[in-house]
């Protein structure tokens, strides 16, 4: 399944002016179970914080997670770099309308290539190293970007059952991945080997997380691939499944999974 089709046709739709673009983050806030989660951790980061902190989005996509980094504290500065021109163009233009342009930049970058040495407090990467080959040197390169003491902050599928791969002849929901999900151990071992000093990693998306995803993400996605037809009824599919997605988001957030199909690591510097 091609996710990023998907992706560039929701973002037509929703970046005809300011108020669509914040409806949308407010949307994938409520329905993206990850959100949930990485905001969560974020919150518990950010206590005793000062003003003067930098922090980068290894991957903003559609830059809502440096949205809620920014109105967390005006004062931050936040870099977001992707791979994609027009993501990077069009974030940039939307920030600048909301006047944040001082404290906020977009740039394209490859993360396999990019460094800026002890430059920042904290690094998210949401859903993204699933996507690169070569995940030792990026960890690398965000080794070597942290401050000291500074933490990355990582949402990536697991193995067990992540990208909706369940057995070792499955195929992958998300064409564009290359790998299917870390084991918990493995990329604790990754992140130590290329520097970092502590790791703690946990599972996401346990049993109320997978029926929400299933409900919220896999179907409609589906949906939209069959048919672009199927956006005009996504309306009506999301008042009958979106409270209780809501509710299996809320009850993944609050307990401890012994397996999930999600990870949430944390590693320092």
């Amino acid at each position: 399944m091609k996710y990023d089709s998907i992706k560039k046709s929701l973002g037509i739709i929703f970046n005809k002016n300011i108020f669509l673009r914040k409806l949308f983050y407010n949307l994938l806030d409520l329905l993206l179970l990850r959100t949930w989660h990485i905001k969560k951790e974020v919150r518990l980061w950010e206590r005793g914080l000062k003003n003067n902190v930098s922090i980068l989005d290894a991957g903003a996509g559609f830059g809502q997670y440096i949205y809620f980094l920014s109105k967390l504290n005006k004062n931050w500065e936040i870099t977001g770099v992707d791979v994609k021109t027009e993501q990077v163009d069009d974030c940039n233009e939307f920030f600048k309308k909301l006047k944040k342009e001082k404290k906020i930049k977009f740039m394209e970058a490859d993360l396999t290539e990019f460094i800026k040495e002890k430059k920042y407090d904290l690094i998210l990467s949401v859903d993204v190293m699933e996507h690169i080959l070569d995940d030792i040197k990026v960890f690398e390169n965000f080794y070597s970007s942290l401050k000291p003491s500074g933490m990355v902050l990582i949402s990536t599928p697991s193995d067990q059952g992540g990208s909706d791969v369940h057995d070792e002849h499955g195929k992958s929901f998300i064409d564009e991945h290359v790998r299917d999900g870390y084991n918990i151990f493995d990329i604790d071992k990754k992140l130590k080997t290329a520097g970092f000093s502590k790791v703690s990693a946990k599972y996401s998306y346990g049993t109320p997380g997978k029926i929400s995803w299933n409900l919220s993400m896999k179907y409609p996605i589906l949906m939209l691939n069959a048919s672009k037809l199927f956006f005009v009824l996504l309306p009506f599919y999301y008042i009958i499944t979106f409270p209780v997605s809501l509710i299996l988001n809320f009850a993944d957030l609050s307990f401890k999974h012994k397996t999930g199909t999600g990870l949430i690591v944390k590693a320092w510097k």
